[in-house]
């Protein structure tokens, strides 16, 4: 097949079905190896790198795709752990803010170690990246 064949829509469903594929593999990994799920691990990954450790549920939410309710439950699991605690804001007591843990800066560095060993283990160094990445760019703007 030439790739000058493929519609739009069929692009769209591939590349929908590879990260669905991709983000399995990884939920599967982690489950079993840290104990965590792969939606856990990005939000644990969210607070550390985009918000220095802390950051309010609707910030969460909007870092990792998640509605602010669906970030309160995924946080519940993590924060028994230990990996995240949760405290009211010192400037606005109506703001809860989900801040990490050593034990959970620990985790990720340990579970980053695993996903980048799975990630390079896809193959995708075969791809032309700076196309591959100036394409999804494109798609994610429209």
């Amino acid at each position: 097949m030439n790739i000058e064949d493929v519609t739009d829509e069929a692009l769209v469903f591939a590349l929908l079905d590879a990260a669905a594929r991709v983000e399995r593999r990884l939920d599967r990994l982690l489950s079993n190896t840290r104990g965590i799920s792969f939606r856990e691990y990005q939000l644990i990954r969210a607070l550390s790198r985009l918000y220095d450790g802390s950051a309010t549920r609707v910030e969460l939410a909007d870092a990792v795709g998640l509605t602010p309710s669906a970030v309160t439950r995924a946080l519940k699991p993590i924060e028994k752990l230990g990996y995240v605690v949760t405290h009211k804001s010192a400037r606005d007591a109506r703001r809860s803010l989900a801040e990490l843990t050593p034990a959970g800066r620990e985790l990720l560095a340990d579970a980053q170690g695993a996903v980048d060993d799975a990630i390079a283990g896809l193959g995708l160094d075969r791809l032309d990246g700076p196309s591959l990445a100036a394409a999804l760019r494109a798609v994610g703007r429209s």
